[in-house]
């Protein structure tokens, strides 16, 4: 399995930058056979519908955090059935799980903060499935959270976790698109959202941990709305914060 080394990943961020998501795909898909795309929201869907029609047997793999909204539910079957592919789930270790529920009880995050949770829920599970890939693909936004991500290339080393050979390299297409931009796609092609968008939900994670914002408001204060406004961050990608 290659490896690819710091450098040779700088080298293809400067290259790609100014490409369109579907050539950044295309670059990866190109280049990584052992490569999977993560799936959850209207951002990764559009990646879903631009990597099927490169590659229809594309790996997508989703976490099931086991507190998702019904929707959401609903959204991850309804992407199953329209574009034909087997969503890879991930779930949490059931022991993790038990443990945290039994000593904190299910609403802990909102006391201490939400990162234990997250850490059982969402992080152990997709390092488990990071360590068996050679590359992801994920539906980052610069403009999603400007604390956060605000610098995020379009393809950087995943320095958070380890892959299958050493290194991970991580592909975020849509680094440089708005959220205008991601929904006139999703528009424009028949791409499938979830239903909670309708009901002024923009950014979407756990049913506890997310509601709905009002006009002007930035998409992530919707999330973890009791907290620091500039850490928006579940732990997936723990090097927005500390890039």
């Amino acid at each position: 399995m290659p490896t690819y080394s710091d450098d040779q990943v700088k080298t293809w961020a400067l290259e790609l930058d100014l490409k369109t998501p579907q050539e950044i795909l295309r670059h990866a898909l190109a280049h990584h056979d052992n490569i999977a795309l993560s799936f959850s929201g209207a951002e990764d869907v559009v990646l879903v519908d631009m990597a099927v029609k490169l590659r229809p047997d594309v790996r997508v793999f989703c976490l099931d955090t086991g507190r998702l909204h019904r929707e959401t539910y609903e959204f991850l079957e309804k992407v199953r059935d329209h574009y034909g592919i087997a969503l890879e789930v991930m779930f949490p270790d059931a022991g993790a799980v038990e443990q945290l529920v039994r000593e904190k009880g299910l609403f802990s995050f909102y006391r201490d903060d939400h990162k234990e949770c997250c850490g059982i829920r969402k992080v152990e599970p997709l390092r488990r499935k990071l360590a068996t890939l050679e590359a992801w693909i994920t539906g980052q936004r610069k403009d999603q959270s400007p604390g956060t991500r605000a610098v995020i290339p379009v393809v950087q080393v995943d320095g958070a976790s380890t892959g299958a050979s050493g290194a991970l390299v991580k592909y975020n297409p849509l680094a440089n698109w708005r959220s205008i931009d991601v929904w006139r796609y999703i528009r424009g092609n028949n791409v499938p959202y979830n239903a909670l968008h309708e009901r002024g939900f923009v950014s979407i994670g756990c049913d506890p941990c997310t509601r709905a914002i009002l006009p002007g408001q930035h998409e992530r204060e919707g999330r973890w709305w009791w907290e620091d406004s500039t850490k928006k961050e579940c732990g997936l990608h723990i090097t927005n914060i500390e890039s």
